[in-house]
């Protein structure tokens, strides 16, 4: 006999930490549905993000390089996928629920605008006074009301749980502002491990990225930057001399298990610390319980700082972005002039949302691609 959703609720509550999100917990869905015979619904949501639209836009999104600029440089989605991994990994070796932490990560990025952090700060801009844009915040409009794929409404309507993952995903980069309807100090562990996972994965795969495209050095980081430092050490006296890209890959490798240890680790004498007994306990306590420790968290900071200052705002990297967004806040307010000519279902809401903010969805919807084919049609130039 196949296994059933309440099979699977029951494996849960036997082998998950007390303090876990139990799916058959789930505060529920906006709309109601008749749960699913085989799956959880924790992983129904995955299926959905996976199978959205806006899941799929995210092969063509910039993580750090413009989108198109390499083969092997990672993009929005190869980024995402990562973070779920590492989201996965981290729940599991805590007894959580890692169905929902990867359903988390797989939608954190989902409502990213065009060109990365970049394109984020102008249409927040171009937004002053009309409601502001904050990618999270995106993210939750997209999931639940701009995707269009349910003939009874709008949205993926999607678990309490995962909207709350996103209206309070929060990293070095991510500052949500409050979201009505999620007003707990905190959100359940899960989520707290969608945040650091995305933390660990940029940071390490920019890295990656920057090395491939010889921006940073290997000799470089081993004098300025502990993390890498300690890792090609531990890669050196366990394997000897290895090719280049090997070696890389295994240091790059031993940085991320060495932040999944210290993240696991802290956070377990966290939660025992705080006597938390469920998962509404979690959201009540004071301060997240999923962090790292004191040094590893100076280490970070020593990371981000080098990342900043050698590769986020290096020419090669910063000088295309800073044409891309340039068009993009062409692009605004072309669309603004015209708004005939932005899409069928952000034209459908502009007597909802106000032309502003539909032209804005438009935007942050786009593809880097589609923002260049754009900028040529009505320019007649790109960037």
């Amino acid at each position: 006999m196949p296994r059933t959703r309440l099979e699977l609720e029951l494996f849960e509550r036997q082998f998950l930490a007390p303090y876990a999100q139990f799916s058959g917990d789930t505060r529920g869905r906006k709309y109601y549905e008749p749960p699913p015979v085989w799956r959880t619904q924790y992983q129904r949501d995955r299926d959905r993000v996976i199978h959205s639209r806006a899941f799929r836009r995210l092969e063509y999104k910039t993580q750090v390089f413009l989108n198109g600029t390499g083969d092997h440089l990672r993009t929005r989605l190869t980024h995402t996928i990562e973070v779920a991994a590492v989201a996965r990994n981290i729940s599991s070796a805590l007894k959580l629920n890692s169905d929902l932490a990867e359903t988390i990560a797989l939608a954190h990025d989902l409502g990213h605008s065009p060109f990365g952090h970049k394109g984020e700060t102008v249409l927040a801009r171009l937004m002053h006074g009309h409601g502001g844009f904050e990618h999270n915040l995106h993210s939750l409009r997209i999931v639940e009301e701009l995707e269009q794929k349910y003939p009874g409404f709008s949205g993926l309507n999607l678990s309490w749980e995962v909207r709350e993952g996103l209206a309070k995903h929060q990293t070095a980069y991510d500052h949500p502002g409050g979201r009505k309807g999620f007003a707990a100090k905190n959100s359940s562990l899960e989520a707290q491990i969608a945040n650091l996972a995305d933390e660990i994965t940029y940071y390490s795969h920019d890295l990656d990225d920057g090395l491939d495209s010889e921006l940073l050095s290997e000799k470089e980081l081993s004098k300025n930057v502990r993390v890498w430092a300690q890792a090609a050490r531990a890669v050196k006296k366990e394997y000897g001399a290895l090719p280049d890209e090997c070696r890389r890959y295994f240091t790059i490798r031993t940085i991320i298990d060495l932040q999944i240890r210290d993240v696991v680790e802290n956070s377990e004498r966290l939660i025992e610390k705080a006597d938390v007994k469920s998962a509404d306990d979690v959201r009540r306590f004071s301060k997240p319980l999923i962090q790292y420790s004191p040094e590893r968290r100076k280490l970070n900071l020593e990371l981000r700082n080098y990342l900043y200052k050698n590769l986020y705002y290096n020419p090669v990297v910063h000088e295309p972005n800073r044409r891309a967004v340039k068009m993009l806040a062409q692009l605004f307010e072309y669309y603004l002039a015209h708004p005939k000519e932005i899409g069928d279902s952000s034209r459908r809401r502009l007597k909802k949302t106000g032309l502003h903010r539909a032209v804005c969805d438009y935007l942050a919807g786009m593809t880097d691609r589609y923002v260049r084919l754009e900028c040529e049609r009505i320019f007649g130039k790109s960037f």
